[in-house]
């Protein structure tokens, strides 16, 4: 099996490439059109703002590597601002269109409650469905959280799992050959890696 990294300058590639070996997968970081859509899954990662990711994958062409794996229906895995990106329309850096892959938006979190802090960081439980990519991970299982932003779907059929940061919040997404989390599996310890081995092996 053949999975592909897309590599758009994002933060974060490496510690998911070494999560999938510990898991023993290999993979490839790679921005090249043919060898991402020769792929058997695609993840999706990265860390930073929306801005400057989209610039990015314009940029290296990613962008549309990844709307043509999504038309292709090969299966994709997004993380993080890689889950962000794939809605339609960002509230970061004074509002950003994304790929538009999912129907919805990302907002900021407004939380009221003071002592809830953003960025929402750190370990937090997640609600998940009966979704494959959740084989073997118990309900309320505790995943590693770091972001400022939510992805709201437009349709609630899309969430497949929830969490709460002063309001409940979208963890994790589907749409066709399309599942994405909001947190990071690779830095979420066993249940994590668990996330990963499911997505390999669905």
């Amino acid at each position: 099996m053949t999975i592909a990294i897309i590599d758009y300058r994002a933060g974060n590639l490496t510690s998911v490439q070494r999560a999938l070996a510990h898991l023993g997968c290999e993979s490839l970081i790679t921005d090249d059109y043919d060898t991402i859509m020769g792929a058997d899954k695609v993840i999706f990662p990265g860390v930073g703002a929306a801005a400057s990711c989209m610039q990015a994958l314009h940029e290296t062409g990613c962008g549309r590597a990844l709307a043509d794996v999504a038309a292709a229906q090969i299966p994709l895995l997004g993380i993080c601002v890689g889950m962000q990106l794939l809605f339609e329309h960002s509230e970061e850096d004074g509002g950003v269109d994304c790929l538009g892959l999912i129907p919805g938006s990302v907002r900021r979190f407004q939380p009221s409650d003071p002592s809830l802090k953003v960025p929402h960081m750190g370990w937090n439980p997640i609600q998940h469905d009966d979704d494959p990519l959740w084989l073997d991970v118990p309900e309320t299982a505790a995943m590693y959280f770091v972001h400022s932003y939510y992805c709201q779907p437009a349709a609630s059929v899309h969430s497949m799992a929830t969490s709460d940061h002063g309001i409940p919040f979208c963890a994790g997404v589907r749409h066709g050959s399309i599942r994405a989390v909001q947190f990071h599996p690779e830095k979420s310890g066993p249940l994590g890696l668990q996330v990963l081995r499911n997505f390999i092996n669905e």
